[in-house]
């Protein structure tokens, strides 16, 4: 049954509505210039204060504002590059005029994303950057969110163009589940995928007013997940930003012609805003981009079984491609697992028994993802003013992307589809949202099972392996040398396979993309097919918050009170995500690939539901020299038991310019619904969440060894093998290897978190200096350990597990040596907590000053480390964050009449990544950004010429990732065209 509590809430948003009636209106008329050339403003925000009325100057600077008011009231009028004036209007018969003085720096910005409540940047009790309008429009980055990259503290992680993921504070993933992004309030994660599609969805370029970016843990306010930062983008009210607006962008890629020849990227938007008697007002927007990829073509060899005592004697003539278990960054199907064979009773150099441990040849990733991306997404709004003090809106948006997303494989997205329904009832001091948001994965594959199954398709593992063996010996007793031994056998093996760029290829690829079963069998018969790849997955994600600013009640202090409810409703697709309802057995059901997906039944939808409280107290003391925070969550996630989140801070301000900060939170991250509700086969390595139900009747948590204990018993049994031991006395003499694993049932991850920092505006607003220091300490860090359960052979087909064995005994020490031979033990990717706490720390600094005229030079640096743990861990954590970043500024908006520029040099050092798919060290790398801006405001338009990574210098952000060039654009933005 679905959620009705957001209905009620909509129908309370609508009933306000109907209820409110316009009062006695007053009508305002005014002029805005500006104060040195007295030029009158166009654009200008002209809002009554403490309602939500408002509207903007024409081309002239005049405005007429109606409103329910009478005087005496305040107007606030702001600009961007200018310093916001109030004033206090006490008669509306004669004409306002106002003067407003350039800014060469807005250090006194409003954000709202720190404590839900408007409040100066400076006087903020956590770190918080912005980027506004003038910012978005300086940045030498192609888009503003290309341009975060450049936010003090932000961490950028690039997994394809249209694919890009912020982080702050370490810990660091392509699919990051602990940083939340927000678009005028509507979380943007696809909920199965569990991250933020980049912004797919999001604001388009003409749309976007400001980001706000929160460091740290932030979920006191807003609840799970929100434990390393949120992002918060804020879009243009089509009261305040009316008319016509267009944007063309075309640039080129891949310059060097060494992965692409160089490629076209293009980009079109169109924004249209108009509003009624300032009652009713709409918005469109819609944009279009399309390129050619960034490629991830990868070399390197992560396999760390590269020494005899691991039973692959490695020789000064094998180098990494000859080496028969090169595992390749960006290659597929050439990992552990299903695609590892150990090939024994090898004789070399006239010593008997040798044995290799194998993989099959795979697959590049460039052949198996078609390199063109593209992303349309359109949104449109309507705006109801119910007298001065509310604002009735409907939103909806739509986004369709392609794109490569990373998370224990890698994903090709494919006419990936998310949208989202939101009724919101704004009021001066009172908040009412509901939303509901759609995603569907459309025609997606995992390149893991792709790989898989064409090489199955070709040989199942037994006799690919015996062809392998039979031609290597057959050399090697011929005395070839080994590499080219080696390479005769993978040939021998590998012929009649499927080779990309042949028709054959495409035809197989096409038929497995089409199935979302990925289960395969390692000895399924020769020319068959045995599973598919698509990537099938179907939520709902229902939302409703409120907040009420009680502060005019309670006087005292002001007080803030809230509370949300979330259900994610998964449908099942028989393969990612399944009923839990069913019998193990019957939970996966293989796909019919010609079968229309909407027709097949995988059992009753799956739901994830949590609801929370807030409440926020603040108090200002010695003339307002000194303001104290209190912030108290309850968070209650069914399947757990219920979390407190507390927030305590403080700010001081010395003499006006000096503004001191320190707080402490404590926050609360509950598994996401990959994480807590996946049940899937990859690889004959089933992913499997952590919920206790999950487990049943599996038994990985409590009845299995470890992967990385399982890989150093293999290879201690060969080595003895290889000096004589049989099999089964080898595996007895080294049981000790093997780790019990004993996981418990996940829960919740913790973060306590405790930050400083000190902000000041110096010299006349010519300088602004921002510095904090952090220190983290994560309690339950969620991730994954591959583990695997014994079973003895099955009398009726060796191939398969027969019955499950208790880990310690002897016949569970025995399969353990079928790890690469046979299917005699079943491996789990199993999402779980760490055993160990994690503390990592680091601090921030980022300066900007007004030097000479409109020039200004800014810098940031940010530091991130972690503290090492004296005792291992079921898994690697991955930090994945370099310790030092930095990057430098330098511009002018206006070097002439009309005509800015603004260059900016970004570098990070070298850093090591670690995640289930690849692990390596990352080289570090420095890069040029630079972009001039040319305006001509008779004709509303601006021309921006620019380039990111200037010199083209090759680099990848992390391991497996894409290699990212240069980039060369033109944009021209025709703004504010139809304007009333």
């Amino acid at each position: 049954m679905k959620p009705p509590i957001h209905l009620l809430f909509m129908l309370l948003a609508i009933v306000l509505a109907s209820a409110s009636l316009y009062a006695q209106s007053a009508v305002i008329q005014g002029k805005i210039t500006d104060e040195e050339t007295q030029e009158g403003l166009a654009g200008v925000n002209v809002l009554i204060k403490g309602t939500v009325l408002g509207t903007v100057t024409d081309v002239n600077g005049r405005f007429t504002l109606t409103g329910k008011s009478q005087p005496p009231f305040t107007l606030v009028a702001s600009f961007v590059g200018y310093r916001t004036q109030e004033i206090a209007v006490s008669n509306t018969a004669e004409a306002i005029n106002i003067t407003l003085a350039p800014s060469a720096l807005l250090g006194e910005e409003v954000v709202i994303t720190a404590s839900r409540v408007e409040e100066s940047q400076l006087k903020s009790p956590v770190a918080i950057e912005k980027m506004d309008i003038r910012a978005i429009r300086e940045t030498p980055a192609p888009s503003f969110y290309d341009a975060l990259e450049n936010v003090k503290g932000v961490q950028m992680t690039t997994s394809s163009i249209t694919f890009k993921v912020p982080n702050t504070r370490g810990f660091n993933i392509p699919n990051n589940f602990r940083f939340v992004q927000l678009a005028d309030g509507i979380d943007m994660q696809a909920a199965t995928l569990g991250v933020p599609l980049g912004n797919a969805i999001g604001p388009t370029e003409l749309d976007i007013e400001s980001v706000e970016i929160t460091p740290g843990a932030a979920s006191a306010l807003y609840g799970m997940n929100a434990i390393n930062g949120m992002a918060n983008l804020i879009t243009k009210s089509p009261f305040l930003y009316q008319g016509l607006s267009v944007y063309q962008k075309t640039g080129v890629n891949h310059v060097d012609g060494i992965d692409y020849d160089p490629s076209l990227l293009t980009e079109t938007a169109v924004r249209y805003a108009h509003a009624f008697n300032n009652k009713f007002a709409f918005k469109i927007n819609g944009s279009y981009l399309r390129a050619t990829d960034w490629r991830g073509n990868t070399t390197t060899d992560q396999n760390p079984n590269t020494t005899p005592s691991t039973g692959n004697p490695l020789y000064p003539e094998l180098n990494v491609a000859d080496h028969p278990a090169y595992d390749a960054w960006n290659k597929y199907g050439d990992d552990s697992g299903s695609n590892s064979v150990t090939i024994t009773g090898i004789t070399y150099n006239n010593a008997p028994n040798q044995s290799f441990v194998v993989r099959r040849s795979g697959y590049w990733e460039k052949d198996l993802v078609p390199g063109k991306v593209d992303n349309f997404k359109v949104d449109a709004a309507l705006h109801y003013r119910v007298g001065s003090n509310a604002e009735l809106s409907y939103t909806y948006r739509f986004g369709v992307m392609d794109g490569l997303f990373q998370r224990g494989n890698k994903i090709q997205l494919d006419n990936t589809r998310v949208q989202n329904h939101k009724l919101e009832l704004k009021g001066a001091n009172y908040l009412v949202r509901s939303y509901v948001s759609i995603e569907n994965t459309g025609d997606s594959y995992n390149l893991k099972p792709l790989s898989d199954n064409l090489d199955l398709n070709h040989l199942s593992n037994r006799d690919w392996a015996a062809k392998f063996k039979s031609e290597l010996q057959a050399a090697l007793t011929a005395n070839v040398e080994l590499a080219e031994a080696m390479r005769r056998a993978r040939a021998a093996a590998d012929a009649g396979r499927a080779e990309p760029g042949t028709p054959e290829f495409d035809a197989l690829k096409a038929q497995i993309i089409k199935s979302n079963n990925w289960d395969h069998i390692s000895s399924a018969p020769t020319g068959t097919a045995t599973g598919g790849a698509k990537l099938y997955q179907m939520s709902r994600t229902y939302h409703t918050d409120l907040q009420w600013d009680l502060s005019s009640k309670v006087q005292i202090f002001d007080l803030l009170v809230g509370a949300d409810f979330r259900m994610y409703e998964v449908i099942p697709d028989g393969n990612n995500f399944v009923d839990f309802d069913r019998p193990v057995a019957e939970r996966n059901t293989p796909t019919n690939p010609d079968a229309a997906q909407d027709d097949q039944k995988f059992g009753n939808n799956v739901h994830y539901t949590k609801y929370g409280f807030f409440t926020q107290v603040t108090k200002k003391f010695f003339n307002e020299k000194l303001k104290l925070f209190g912030a108290l969550r309850v968070d209650h996630n069914l399947e757990f038991d219920p979390k407190v989140n507390p927030r305590v801070a403080v700010v001081y301000t010395l003499a006006e310019k000096h503004n001191f900060r320190a707080s402490f939170q404590n926050g609360f991250r509950f598994p996401s619904l990959f994480e807590a509700l996946s049940f899937v086969n990859n690889g004959n390595v089933r992913r499997v969440g952590g919920l206790p139900y999950i487990n049943d009747g599996l038994n990985y948590l409590d009845n299995s060894y470890t992967l990385a204990s399982i890989n150093a018993f293999n290879a201690a049994v060969n080595a003895d093998v290889k000096n004589g031991l049989s099999t089964n006395d080898a595996a007895l003499k080294n049981r000790g290897v093997l780790e019990v694993t004993n996981l418990s049932t996940t829960r919740p991850e913790r973060i306590n978190s405790f930050e400083v920092g000190y902000k000041s505006l110096l010299f006349d607003n010519k300088l602004v200096v921002d510095i904090d220091a952090y220190t983290n300490q994560y309690d339950g860090f969620l991730g994954q350990v591959e583990v695997a359960v014994p079973y003895l052979p099955n009398p009726e087909n060796p191939t398969y597990p027969g019955e499950q064995v208790t880990v310690g005994s002897d016949d569970a020490v025995i399969a353990m040596i079928q790890a690469n031979r046979t299917a005699r033990q079943t491996r789990y990717r199993v999402y779980t907590n760490a055993k160990q706490k994690y503390n990592n720390y680091g601090s921030s600094l980022g300066i900007t000053y007004n030097f000479f005229q409109k020039f200004t030079v800014g810098t940031n640096v940010s530091y991130n480390n972690i503290s090492k743990n004296k005792e291992k861990d079921v898994f690697v954590t991955g930090f994945n964050t370099p310790k030092w970043a930095t990057n430098i500024s330098f511009g002018n908006r206006e070097v002439i009449k009309n005509l800015g520029f603004n260059v900016v040099w970004r570098w990070q050092d070298s850093f090591l990544w670690e995640s289930p798919l690849a692990n390596g060290q990352i080289a570090a790398y420095n890069t040029f950004d630079a972009q001039v801006t040319y305006k001509l405001p008779d004709l509303f338009t601006s021309v921006k010429l620019g380039g990111t990574n200037l010199f083209n210098n090759r680099y990848i952000q992390y391991a497996a990732g894409p290699t990212i060039g240069a980039l060369y654009y033109v944009s021209v933005t025709l703004d504010g065209l139809l304007k009333k």
